[in-house]
């Protein structure tokens, strides 16, 4: 069974964590334990039903205010798939949460009030699935019952959706008119909007195809660890730990190791203590190559005939998620998979409007949930690939260097002249 990780996302009050309680109530995914204590949640705050938003605001000022602040994880799943459910907050200033929880995802789900529209953060939310190349885009147009199922509703926002994606050339959208109040077309098809054709989000979500979404193309290898055992017995056993990231290795494969170039053979696979003769992404193996390599943690190992850019010049989009503003010449700690090296702002090419998505350049600094074009100057060569290439071999962070604190999430795009 394959696992299909999402996110809802949209502007506040869409009805982002109702919709995840919703699938989760109607899907019989919630334990009897969980049912009564958001009954009696729903009691005390005098609610006439049950709130099936407790299920996911569990921060104790999320429950008072109402609102998502931080992003909460659900697991369930049904005979066909199982799901991990990341809720995003709404709220502009929570911006960066949303990064953080979208940046494995698979699908996001944009939730969107039939009474509004398309609003600043459903065009902030789609411009940051568009940049981190989530594969799958929900338009859930969400409150139906409020409109009172309005097919003329629904078809004005899928036109007002459409040119927002033009924009963003994304092309794999989907749209499906909810209510998650009520759950029509949640779990089940509704009988109030005979009007849409389409499948009901949940059986949409078990049936959207996956197998497409994996790069298996450019094979990745960042080294975790370094097996050298110091005894007798295993004194010639020499092993690189890691997870393959994308692509496929086969024993016989000729790789090469960055950032030094050192080239050799895939001399053995091992999957506890089991020799495989070929292993793919997302697997964790151990690697054995035919020739004494210098090879430490951070390396990357990758065949030989599909090598990425290396480079200490690098162009990047930065979503910046710090209180602290990002200036032109200040220096921090860039982590890439495993490895991590210093970096300096060299330079920021422009800073990219939310709204409009016009690109303003001769910007000198960069303040909470701005996003930006930057070149970057490394200590040491990165080994990375473009990032709608590869999300993993293209994704990476930036670390405050006093404070050890995440400041910005990178996607990387080409080497910078």
């Amino acid at each position: 069974m394959d696992l299909l990780r999402f996110i809802t996302c949209g502007s506040v009050d869409d009805g982002k964590s109702t919709l995840i309680g919703r699938l989760l109530f109607d899907s019989k995914s919630i334990l009897a334990d969980q049912l009564e204590a958001i009954e009696r949640a729903s009691k005390s705050r005098n609610a006439g039903e049950v709130d099936l938003a407790l299920l996911t605001d569990g921060l104790r000022s999320e429950r008072e205010q109402g609102i998502t602040i931080d992003v909460a994880y659900r697991y369930f799943q049904t005979p066909k798939r199982k799901f991990i459910i990341v809720d995003a907050p709404g709220h502009i200033q929570y911006t960066r949460n949303m990064v953080t929880g979208a940046s494995n995802c698979q699908l996001a789900i944009v939730l969107i009030d039939a009474r509004n529209g398309v609003v600043e953060q459903t065009r902030r939310h789609s411009l940051i699935a568009s940049m981190l190349g989530i594969p799958h885009l929900v338009v859930a147009i969400n409150k139906m019952d409020l409109v009172g199922y309005s097919q003329d509703v629904f078809s004005n926002i899928c036109i007002q959706y459409n040119e927002l994606a033009r924009k963003l050339n994304v092309d794999n959208v989907t749209y499906i008119p909810i209510s998650a109040l009520n759950g029509d077309n949640v779990v089940d098809k509704s009988t109030h909007m005979p009007w849409y054709e389409g499948p009901a989000l949940l059986e949409f979500l078990e049936t959207v195809e996956l197998d497409h979404d994996e790069n298996l193309t450019d094979a990745r290898f960042p080294v975790q660890y370094v097996i050298r055992p110091q005894t007798a017995e295993l004194h010639d056993y020499r092993g690189y730990a890691g997870k393959i990231t994308s692509g496929i290795f086969r024993k016989g494969d000729a790789v090469t190791v960055l950032p030094s170039g050192e080239t050799s053979t895939i001399d053995a696979i091992e999957l506890y203590q089991t020799h495989l003769e070929e292993a793919f992404a997302p697997m964790s193996v151990v690697l054995h190559l035919a020739d004494d390599v210098d090879i430490s943690r951070g390396n990357l190992i990758v065949r030989s005939d599909s090598r990425p850019v290396v480079s200490q010049n690098i162009e990047a989009l930065l979503c910046w998620m710090d209180t602290k503003e990002l200036k032109i010449g200040s220096k921090y700690t860039l982590q890439h998979g495993t490895f991590r090296t210093r970096c300096v702002v060299r330079d920021i090419v422009y800073q990219l409007n939310v709204n409009t998505y016009e690109e303003t350049e001769g910007v000198e600094s960069l303040k909470l949930n701005d996003i930006a074009r930057v070149v970057l100057k490394t200590a040491q060569p990165v080994s990375f690939d473009p990032y709608h290439q590869n999300r993993v071999n293209g994704g990476a962070i930036l670390i405050d260097e006093t404070s050890n604190v995440t400041v910005g999430a990178l996607m990387l795009q080409k080497e910078a002249e």
